[in-house]
């Protein structure tokens, strides 16, 4: 069963709130919630998925940003506390969906600008 969180763990900008709307209504998907969990992750720290969802789980939290249900696990919650979610035209990726997550704004600073602990290269931006 779902449980209502009481602290707004995600925040959707106006603009990740429409988008998210436009694709429940274009594919008539009524009942569902957007969910957001940890995908994974690598040197430059923690990776965030997407996608839309109708079931649940007895761990999972829920609550309203901008008028979308969001559903988060409780190992995503840690991860995800404060994070506000975009949808953004980036110029080189397309439009989508971008996590900010003060997370991963920590681990960035934790390894300078440009520094990868794994010794390669890579964008910690998700």
């Amino acid at each position: 069963m779902l449980q209502e969180i009481e602290i707004q763990t995600i925040t959707l900008t106006q603009a990740a709130s429409k988008a998210v709307k436009d694709i429940i209504s274009q594919r008539d998907l009524t009942g569902y919630a957007l969910r957001v969990y940890v995908a994974g992750g690598g040197c430059c720290g923690v990776n965030f998925g997407m996608a839309l969802d109708n079931t649940s789980q007895d761990t999972d939290r829920y609550f309203e940003s901008e008028g979308v249900k969001v559903v988060v696990d409780n190992i995503s919650l840690d991860y995800l506390q404060g994070a506000t979610i975009d949808f953004v035209n980036d110029p080189q990726h397309g439009p989508g969906f971008a996590v900010n997550s003060p997370h991963v704004q920590e681990h960035e600073h934790a390894h300078g600008e440009g520094d990868c602990a794994c010794g390669g290269s890579c964008d910690c931006n998700n």
